[in-house]
């Protein structure tokens, strides 16, 4: 099996070379057969690739030990959902994974995109030029197919199988973990499209926005796995990992980050480019740092540079993504150079007040969050090959310079829907602000009566009040004119507003969506914590709970050996729950784990740590967490992906009604609800 596996590396590695070099060749010579050949070559890749992912699954699932990947990463007891996960869990098998997605996505953009003329070959060409690096990787570098050999006393090579493997890392033997990295991943490789459509317009230097029309799709699909992952990710850091957060500002958080920010500051301001010609040069250097972020991050996770929980072991592949790295940002800026003049606006910002500088100081904002998140980043590093000495940045700088950023973020979510193309009159602009600026403002004098006093926490409840009543605005005004129009229902006519503009109203659930997350990041400002040694009978006191160790087992299962406390949580009179944390050994990697429990609620959490043992006294230490608002993260997330959807579907054209003489009064409020 494992024969066959690189045997389809290989093949899929010679098929992805000849889809390239022809598709160039085609390119240069408009020769339609070999572009044709070149085309199939690079549809049977996926295929290919499936074969050689079959092949691995089949060696972890059989036990089969004389792979060296299989035997660091699995082992004979390991739950059968772990075997099939643990096929990513590491170097080798993540590269290949990688690249096997990325192979889904050339299958279905050469098979969807059949009348782009020119574009999508050489989309095509440059889609199979990011394949042949991953497959050089794949078949030399680091193959997941390599056998174990030991050397004899003779000084021979010659095979060996171990008894059993060394077990999946505890960290990763976690349900979300199975579709944590796939869904990270599906984001990272989908922004390679947009990519490739970008450079091969900027190269043919194709009339008009044709590119954006046919990648804008790739790029909200990719933007939602990478949403998606970034808060599996987020959640698995909160239920695993035990420090009682879900985002520290790890390095790898930071890199899955950075494409999010610029990937969103591009979904807006293409609808400058489409809608008036304008800023075509920031969206094609928003797509080409977009993708060079996303293989930055593989590159941070991969190359040891920095230290992360997250990240794999130091390794020479490093330097192979420096050098990819290098050579994409230097054929990008080769052809910027070449092509400048064809990215001329069409159009000049007439007025600050107005949608387009909104989108304008958008975009500056999210890549200032994006610099501010890279610079942390990199510092240590920085600092290190500067002064010899390694200097880390914590959570309190990317906190200090971020927060600011995101509130200034939400109040433009709000702001730029209340304002008109290329100029708002100072009427409309008091119209429009007037109600939501008196609740944003009235919400957050009420939080200061009831004793808010963190600024950070008032601003960012006044502002979400601020932007749920503009958006709330928004679907009511559409409404209205439809009701008004077909005297239908009011979730008829919102039903229909939505589908009348599928993507500018699916945007507004995702900045809902938004709104509702920075409320739950904002409980932040008022968790509380203890750390106490408990004995049985013992009680410990955090906030309006009461938590009693009950009682305290040992164990072992086939995979790992436990100790667990056994606590009954009470809030005044009323027994809430029981929850049982626990410290567990396993047995295949000796490695430790600590098992969190959560009582969740929608105010907020109550969260235990087995945080260990006293060596001297023997009694186990509690760490205790009450985090307010938690709940209401992973609903704005949720919140935000059904945006996504919404924006994702395709809409309809209005509907032709007979309109009444009180309709046409509104004539106005009619080409609102459109869009146009």
């Amino acid at each position: 099996m494992d024969s066959l596996g690189s045997f389809a590396v290989l093949l899929a590695l010679t098929t992805c070379a000849y889809a390239f070099l022809a598709g160039i060749v085609a390119h240069l010579k408009k020769h339609p057969v070999l572009r044709a050949t070149a085309r199939r070559a690079g549809v049977v890749i996926f295929p290919t690739l499936s074969v050689a992912m079959a092949c691995l699954w089949g060696l972890f699932l059989t036990d089969e030990f004389s792979i060296a990947y299989v035997a660091n990463h699995s082992n004979r007891d390991l739950p059968f959902l772990y075997k099939f996960a643990a096929l990513w869990s590491g170097q080798e098998g993540s590269l290949l994974f990688w690249s096997w997605i990325l192979s889904g996505y050339i299958f279905f953009v050469l098979l969807k995109h059949r009348e782009e003329g020119e574009l999508r070959p050489l989309a095509g060409v440059i889609l199979a030029g990011i394949q042949l690096f991953f497959l050089i990787l794949n078949a030399f570098v680091v193959s997941p197919f390599r056998v174990l050999a030991e050397i004899a006393s003779d000084g021979t090579t010659r095979p060996f199988v171990p008894a059993d493997g060394r077990g999946l890392n505890p960290l990763l033997q976690y349900p979300e973990m199975v579709l944590h990295p796939p869904t990270l991943y599906l984001g990272y490789v989908g922004f390679s499209v947009p990519f490739a459509f970008a450079l091969a317009a900027l190269i043919m230097r194709s009339p008009g926005e044709r590119w954006i029309h046919v990648t804008r799709r790739w790029t909200m699909i990719a933007w939602g796995f990478l949403t998606l992952g970034i808060l599996m990710g987020a959640h698995w850091a909160y239920a695993v990992l035990g420090w009682g957060g879900y985002w520290g500002w790890d390095p790898v958080e930071n890199a899955s980050f950075m494409p999010w920010l610029t990937g969103t500051a591009f979904l807006h301001s293409v609808m400058m480019q489409e809608r008036r010609g304008m800023l075509k040069v920031w969206n094609v250097w928003l797509v080409f740092i977009t993708f060079l972020l996303c293989v930055f991050g593989t590159f941070l996770t991969r190359s040891g540079v920095v230290s992360s929980v997250h990240a794999f072991a130091q390794s020479p592949i490093g330097h192979w993504f420096s050098g990819f790295l290098l050579l994409v940002f230097a054929v990008c800026l080769f052809f910027f150079s070449r092509r400048r003049d064809y990215l001329r606006s069409e159009h000049r910002l007439e007025a600050v007040l107005s949608r387009e500088s909104s989108f304008l100081f958008n975009n500056l904002v999210l890549l200032a969050a994006c610099f501010a998140v890279l610079w942390g980043t990199l510092f240590p590093v920085i600092s290190e090959a500067v002064t010899g000495s390694k200097v880390s940045v914590g959570p309190p700088f990317f906190n200090r310079v971020n927060i600011p950023i995101f509130l200034l973020l939400l109040l433009l979510t709000g702001v730029g829907p209340l304002l008109a193309w290329r100029r708002t009159s100072w009427e409309s602009l008091k119209r429009n602000f007037t109600y939501p600026t008196l609740i944003g403002a009235a919400t957050g004098a009420l939080l200061f009566v009831f004793g808010v006093r963190d600024p950070y926490a008032l601003l960012a409840f006044g502002l979400s009040a601020f932007v749920t009543v503009t958006i709330v605005s928004e679907f009511y005004r559409g409404a209205r004119v439809i009701r008004s129009q077909t005297g239908r229902t009011w979730a008829h006519a919102l039903l229909e507003l939505v589908l009348r503009n599928t993507r500018r109203y699916g945007g507004y659930v995702v900045h809902f969506g938004i709104v509702v997350m920075a409320i739950g990041i904002a409980g932040s400002a008022f968790e509380k914590e203890r750390e106490m040694e408990m004995t049985v009978g013992s009680t410990m006191e955090l906030g309006r709970y009461a938590v009693t160790l009950k009682d305290r087992a040992r164990g072992e299962t086939p995979n790992y050996i436990y100790e667990r406390l056994t606590l009954e949580v009470r809030r005044g009179d009323e027994r809430l729950t029981t929850l049982e944390p626990e410290r567990r050994l396993y047995t295949a990697s000796e490695q430790p784990l600590t098992k969190v429990t959560i009582h969740s609620g929608w105010r907020e959490d109550l969260y235990i740590y087995f945080a260990g043992v006293n060596s001297e006294t023997g009694m186990p230490i509690i760490h205790a967490y009450v985090n307010p608002l938690v709940r209401w993260l992973w609903i704005g997330g949720g919140i935000v992906l059904l945006g996504t959807l919404v924006a994702l579907y395709p809409g309809r054209r209005p509907m032709k009604v007979a309109v009444s003489e009180r309709a046409r009064a509104r004539e106005r409020e009619v080409a609102y609800a459109k869009g146009d």
